[in-house]
């Protein structure tokens, strides 16, 4: 019931319990932590749920003055309240900005390739990708692709995305939406390295 109620959220905008449906206000954003998988004490998410996070980044541990920064903050009495980057209406103004970008018909088209090459039983897939791929990046791929390529085009000073944004957000946007194979587990291939594969042979 609770991952139904959480994929329902994330997809919906809204969540039923006990049979009534309570609409969430915008914005309504999802942030999860994962631990590393050969840690114990937790299930893995299945990939419907995996789907519907935007991005999957990997956090290493902070540097040492880092590490001292915080440390000297939590325990140097009461740490002082984040301050707001920003308030709701102009989080919403920054979204629709993003969603008013217009984007070349060719980078969509190169997301799209790129999705496509991650599915095993596509015509676009190559031997590699149907040798270690057990699922590959469904519609949701190219659809984040394209919103994050639109923000880092604005975020960069241009008016539309390139080709390039795509390259450089394919690691985090679809890393956990391609699954290795249980050959590809046994040959030491993962998914960053079957992305870095599309990223060479797709054509852009």
């Amino acid at each position: 019931k609770t991952q139904s109620a959480l994929l329902e959220s994330m997809a919906e905008k809204h969540v039923t319990v006990g049979g009534e449906t309570h609409e969430l206000a915008e914005p309504f954003l999802v942030v999860a932590t994962q631990n590393p998988i050969e840690q114990e004490g937790t299930y893995p998410l299945p990939e419907a749920q995996l789907d519907r996070f935007m991005m999957e980044i990997h956090i290493d541990y902070p540097t040492p003055e880092q590490e001292e920064e915080i440390v000297e903050k939590t325990t140097g009495g009461t740490p002082p309240l984040p301050e707001a980057a920003f308030d709701r209406a102009e989080f919403l103004e920054l979204r629709d900005l993003v969603l008013s970008v217009p984007a070349p018909k060719s980078v969509v088209g190169y997301s799209v390739r790129l999705c496509g090459a991650s599915r095993p039983g596509d015509p676009r897939a190559d031997q590699y990708a149907k040798d270690y791929i057990a699922w590959g990046a469904g519609p949701r791929g190219p659809q984040n692709l394209m919103w994050a390529a639109k923000a880092r085009a604005l975020l960069e000073g241009r008016t539309t995305p390139i080709v390039e944004d795509i390259r450089a957000l394919a690691l985090p946007i679809l890393r956990h939406r391609i699954i290795p194979n249980h050959r590809a587990v046994g040959d030491g291939v993962n998914s960053e390295k079957i992305i870095s594969h599309l990223l060479e042979t797709v054509a852009h």
